[in-house]
């Protein structure tokens, strides 16, 4: 099989590049480990930036987003008992971000793929990438016992942080830079109505807690846990005491608890794999990058790379270079960027077991100056709904 280009992973990264090329009448093929329904029952990131919400305009997926999707102007902090409101609208200008859970997201992505008859490749096994140093890269993969092959032009890596794209790069061509945090995420999903109208991020002894949604009658939280403890280990009755433990008494009042949907525990780190092209192939999304969910960034440094990638290879059937010789940089600069932030919330909004006195004193000053100075909270929330791109 030939094809313009082969996309390794059927996330939304992927999804979402398949579409954009599509519209642009790129050929594609994407190929994929696990089975759609697997792919959606990943539960992750619920809140995007305009850049997301832009793209997935641009690809013709938008409808359902602007419809059941949360628009939010702003979200909240609760530091130890003192709730302030970062006024995101106010702040940068009439930007805000949608809360849009990332289930559904690449329901739309799935459903327009399949409507379009576009080619997806699902429970492909043995997915190998091959020759991406030359001009006629390959993909191999088994499919109900048989050998496939598809010959391509490019090769774009969207397949996770696990995926076989970015392994198959020499050790010598590639850097990598990681920070892996001492502790977990013990997440739940509930069918109930949101503690909060908006997101609620909480700085608390006990450790750290986020209020979030996924729309007016589903909930979404987290408690900062050891990475020792497992799911098993938290009943719903004792997750709910411990996230009352760690609210103000008023919004513990006002808590509304039920069955978990799904409970799960997710390690947290930074990682940034360098560069970004090598040769015809390319990585985007979890492939190439990771980062504390904190600032809300991983979904929408996926969407990032997308855009890039995607004008990139348009841009190479049309007759330029420019931009998958430039990707790589491109990416970095808006990588690094929301890394830092996403690790500077991290570090502020997380009780760490090896700060000393001194360095937990120094987070505390820093948490304060950004909540109670115009310029402090106009920092969070430019990064928070999204840096602008500089090309």
């Amino acid at each position: 099989m030939k094809v313009q280009v082969a996309i390794i992973g059927a996330g939304p990264a992927g999804l979402l590049l398949g579409q954009l090329l599509h519209k642009a009448g790129v050929e594609a093929i994407i190929v994929e480990a696990r089975s759609p329904d697997y792919v959606l029952g990943r539960i992750r990131a619920g809140v995007l930036e305009q850049v997301a919400v832009d793209l997935l305009d641009a690809a013709g997926v938008g409808a359902r987003m602007h419809a059941e999707g949360l628009p939010h102007r702003g979200f909240s902090l609760l530091i130890d008992g003192a709730r302030r409101r970062i006024d995101l609208h106010g702040l940068t200008g009439g930007k805000q971000v949608m809360v849009y859970g990332q289930t559904e997201l690449t329901r739309d992505l799935m459903d327009a793929r399949q409507n379009a008859g576009l080619p997806t490749v699902y429970e492909a096994s043995k997915v190998s990438v091959h020759d991406f140093d030359t001009g006629h890269p390959r993909v191999r993969y088994e499919k109900d016992g048989a050998a496939h092959e598809i010959e391509c032009d490019f090769i774009a890596g969207c397949d996770g942080f696990h995926g076989v794209c970015r392994a198959s790069v020499p050790k010598s061509a590639i850097t990598h830079f990681e920070r892996v945090y001492p502790f977990g995420w013990l997440g739940l999903l509930s069918e109930t109505p949101p503690v909060s109208d908006e997101l609620l991020y909480v700085k608390h002894q006990r450790g750290f807690a986020l209020c979030s949604m996924r729309s007016h009658t589903r909930s979404r939280y987290y408690l900062q846990c050891a990475l020792s403890e497992s799911v098993e280990q938290w009943s719903d009755e004792r997750f709910w005491d411990e996230l009352r433990r760690r609210l103000d008494a008023q919004t513990a009042a006002s808590l509304v608890t039920g069955a978990a949907i799904e409970k799960s525990i997710a390690p947290l780190r930074s990682f940034v794999a360098e560069p970004l092209r090598f040769g015809r192939l390319f990585l985007a999304g979890d492939a190439a990058h990771i980062v504390p969910p904190t600032g809300a960034k991983g979904l929408n440094l996926a969407a990032s790379d997308v855009r890039y990638l995607s004008r990139a290879l348009i841009d190479f059937y049309a007759g330029s270079n420019e931009g998958i010789d430039r990707y790589s940089e491109r990416c970095l600069k808006r990588i690094w960027k929301a890394e830092r932030f996403s690790w500077s919330m991290t570090m502020l909004l997380h009780r760490f077991p090896e700060t000393n006195a001194f360095d937990q004193k120094a987070l505390e000053a820093e948490l304060d100056y950004l909540v109670h100075s115009v310029a402090g909270q106009t920092t969070i929330a430019e990064n928070y709904v999204g840096l602008p791109f500089t090309d």
